[in-house]
């Protein structure tokens, strides 16, 4: 098959129309749009960072008007969504369960060694959770017999339960309080799941497929990125894919690496809203920084990770993004006592802003407050003083 040309803009549309950003409510409203949403991301990443709302929120409340965080929660408890690994934790849809068990088969042939008394008390474990239904790691006595160490270095009965549901003998669901509830898979998942283990050929066009209908346009290294921890065959079966014609093969102008695409995009007729989005930074956007350098001009890095004295922008700042275009990021913390949403830093990319543009930025900027249940806003500093002045004087 004939590779596809594409310009950078061409390029922008379609991934922005994967990632269900040519518009919002791209996917309609109500807790049926999640579920629309994330079968089509494939996959929502959780976050512990509460800075603001949480992430697997912040990246569908972006998307979906007046999104409520309980939709998540009853579609887990409908069976419809479960939660795993692909390339960090997230939400995936129930219908792609079986291709969660090659990463699980995974996780567990790449353990070290278990001594006898882990082996023991995963056991125990297991025979508690069959006698009395589902268990947080704080229901578990704190066998800690040395200090810890710090944030991963968990007890002995929160490392043998997080094996368990790694190598797929326990599932998990979220509390409220967004603990983690530990469970067998039989009382989670719905009798008609196929949890056949797939083939590395079934496995490898999964995670092609997949990739390709949430990032519209990808190489190999973004595509592979999601099944790292199992040994695949995604470069052999994506050439097939593209020989079969259900694949293409694209070319970006000044991009050099081989990229793909699904066919539905060679002639699809994108619109982009020009609605301005202000997004997680581990929304599926942002994930890829060199995807965003590569085809959005953007150098974006989540700097939480970022030892304090390097940050440049803040501790955690939010791509705006309008139509194509990431036009600021954006420092804020939500203070949910004064229920105020504090933007410590609004930094403003090189680019000529117009009065209907800086307006979509205030809208945006009022519904991420209303998402994190503020009711006033702040803006501490901002490197253009006239678009503060302007910002201080419209929002409340």
């Amino acid at each position: 098959m004939d590779k596809i040309i594409l310009t950078k803009p061409e390029a922008r549309k379609i991934i922005l129309h994967a990632a269900g950003l040519a518009r919002r409510a791209q996917f309609g409203k109500g807790k049926e749009a999640v579920y629309k949403l994330i079968d089509q991301l494939g996959f929502v990443q959780i976050d512990t960072n509460y800075v603001v709302e949480r992430a697997h929120h912040h990246t569908l409340a972006a998307r979906i008007p007046d999104y409520k965080l309980e939709w998540i929660d009853e579609l887990q408890a409908d069976g419809r969504i479960f939660e795993f690994w692909t390339f960090a934790t997230g939400y995936i849809p129930m219908r792609d369960f079986r291709f969660s068990l090659p990463v699980k088969a995974s996780f567990a042939a790449r353990r070290n060694d278990l001594t006898q008394a882990e082996v023991n008390l995963m056991r125990r474990i297991l025979d508690r959770i069959a006698r009395e239904g589902p268990l947080r790691a704080r229901d578990f006595e704190n066998d800690r017999v040395t200090k810890s160490s710090g944030w991963w270095d968990w007890r002995p009965s929160k490392v043998a339960l997080e094996r368990l549901h790694f190598d797929g003998r326990l599932v998990t669901t979220r509390r409220k309080d967004f603990q983690k509830v530990y469970d067998l898979p039989e009382n989670i998942l719905p009798g008609d799941i196929d949890t056949t283990m797939p083939t590395d050929e079934e496995f490898a066009r999964h995670v092609i497929m997949r990739s390709l209908k949430v990032l519209g346009i990808a190489s190999i290294k973004e595509i592979a990125w999601s099944a790292r921890f199992v040994k695949n065959s995604v470069k052999t079966e994506i050439l097939k894919l593209v020989d079969s014609g259900e694949v293409c093969s694209v070319a970006v102008a000044d991009l050099k690496t081989p990229l793909y695409m699904l066919p539905e995009y060679k002639k699809k007729k994108i619109t982009l809203s020009g609605d301005a989005f202000i997004l997680s930074p581990f929304d599926i956007l942002n994930v890829y920084r060199f995807r965003l350098r590569d085809f959005f001009d953007f150098d974006y890095q989540v700097e939480c990770f970022v030892p304090k004295p390097k940050r440049k922008y803040g501790y955690f700042s939010l791509p705006v993004l309008i139509g194509d275009t990431f036009v600021a990021r954006m420092d804020s913390k939500a203070d949910r006592k004064q229920r105020m949403l504090i933007i410590h830093n609004i930094h403003f990319e090189d680019i000529k802003l117009t009065k209907a543009m800086i307006g979509k930025v205030c809208d945006a900027i009022q519904r991420f407050a209303r998402f994190n249940q503020c009711e006033t806003i702040t803006i501490e500093k901002s490197n253009n003083k006239t678009l503060l002045k302007t910002l201080r004087n419209t929002l409340p």
